[in-house]
């Protein structure tokens, strides 16, 4: 098999699955309409898989979604790209450990960013996720790097994985578009259960070194995978 032809059939599994993935923002109650997108980097290539612009979930195939390079030019394809590009190409390029990227509007953790508030380290389950709180980053005007460098400056100084941009909503990133997406549905999680407590009075944060302790449990033993782990 040449270099090209391995690209290409990386190339369309990753359309298979960045398409699959995006019926999970639908299934989470994640998004509305055509809003949200998911990304994918092409490994090895500087080039990344994403949703078409305007395009409904309901008539997302493989076939529809474009490649870019890393500055957001179409590659492939016969539709616009999202107009989320710039920001995912943006993190792309200024991270390489980033493989996966998603954007969401879901309901309560947008409702935090339009509060430009943080999501608190209250809960078990954002320790062991995030890290420690949600961050807010700065409002930003769709369309260019902008909404990248707030993502990428945001994050640099955070464990987080996801990150509430400003009056806009959910950016998520991960190693993979898989991972990503998991990011997302529990950052939407989190945020409405940390915002149904404070109905009921100050959510109780954890100490830091408990928010140490259970992310490195998560992010290191937690889990199936034989190449980390010993469970005899």
């Amino acid at each position: 098999m040449t270099v090209v032809d391995e690209v290409r059939r990386t190339i369309e599994r990753l359309r298979e699955e960045v398409c699959a993935l995006h019926a999970h923002l639908t299934r989470y109650d994640l998004v509305v309409w055509t809003a949200g997108n998911v990304s994918a980097r092409v490994p090895g290539e500087d080039a990344l898989v994403i949703k078409p612009s305007g395009v409904a979930y309901d008539d997302l195939t493989p076939a529809s979604l474009v490649v870019t390079d890393l500055h957001g030019r179409l590659l492939e394809g016969d539709l616009f790209p999202s107009s989320d590009t710039a920001a995912h190409a943006y993190v792309y390029r200024h991270r390489p450990d980033v493989g996966g990227i998603v954007h969401t509007h879901s309901t309560y953790a947008t409702a935090w960013a339009a509060r430009g508030e943080p999501i608190p380290c209250a809960l078990t389950m954002i320790a062991d996720e995030f890290g420690g709180e949600i961050p807010v980053g700065p409002f930003a005007l769709i369309g260019d790097d902008a909404i990248g460098r707030g993502i990428v400056e945001t994050l640099a100084r955070s464990r987080s994985r996801a990150v509430l941009m400003r009056n806009h909503g959910v950016f998520a990133v991960g190693a993979t578009a898989t991972e990503a997406v998991k990011a997302a549905v529990m950052c939407e999680d989190v945020a409405r259960t940390v915002h149904i407590s404070r109905q009921v009075g100050e959510p109780t944060l954890i100490a830091a070194e408990d928010v140490d302790r259970l992310y490195e449990r998560y992010q290191n033993v937690y889990g199936q995978d034989p190449r980390e782990r010993d469970h005899r």
